[in-house]
């Protein structure tokens, strides 16, 4: 007997798209209308993080840049209908958040592509010399979203293996 899917969770990872897309696109706007980001290019808020304003043409950290803005929407809508079919069938709560994170965040990121022709990134931590790259909400929940699936992974190996 196999166990169907359970509604809840992928109600919960829905829920989580929605907000992840939410937040994502609301913080987006601020940056470029409410403080004029593109214009002062880079506002101080903490001595570790400054909001910056890029125009990221390529991927995560500036990857495989050059390709044009329609593969890469092609490629994430790609993903989002995969991670969409994961979705439906998930039967654990980490991967359905997971998903939900980074179908979110992705769909995120092809409405900038769509709008602007490249993704809007502003947040940028620093410590000293030391910078990370500049990134938004978006990569965010997709980091954290792979993060949560992969965490979900060694959990069900370590279930697994301990019985």
């Amino acid at each position: 007997m196999t166990s169907q899917p359970t509604p809840r969770w992928r109600r919960v990872g829905v829920v989580v798209a929605l907000l992840v897309l939410l937040v994502d696109q609301i913080s987006k706007a601020w940056i470029l209308q409410g403080l004029d980001l593109p214009a002062k290019r880079s506002v101080v808020i903490f001595p570790w993080l400054n909001f910056t304003m890029v125009w990221n043409h390529a991927v995560t950290f500036g990857m495989f840049g050059g390709h044009g803005r329609w593969v890469f929407i092609i490629i994430s809508a790609l993903a989002v209908l995969g991670l969409l079919c994961v979705l439906a069938r998930s039967r654990r709560r980490l991967v359905s958040v997971a998903c939900g994170g980074i179908i979110g965040g992705a769909i995120g990121n092809v409405i900038d592509r769509l709008r602007y022709g490249a993704v809007v990134d502003f947040l940028h931590f620093h410590i000293g010399q030391w910078s990370w790259y500049v990134f938004n909400i978006a990569d965010s929940a997709i980091v954290c979203g792979v993060g949560l699936w992969l965490l979900d992974s060694f959990l069900v190996e370590r279930r697994s293996h301990h019985g």
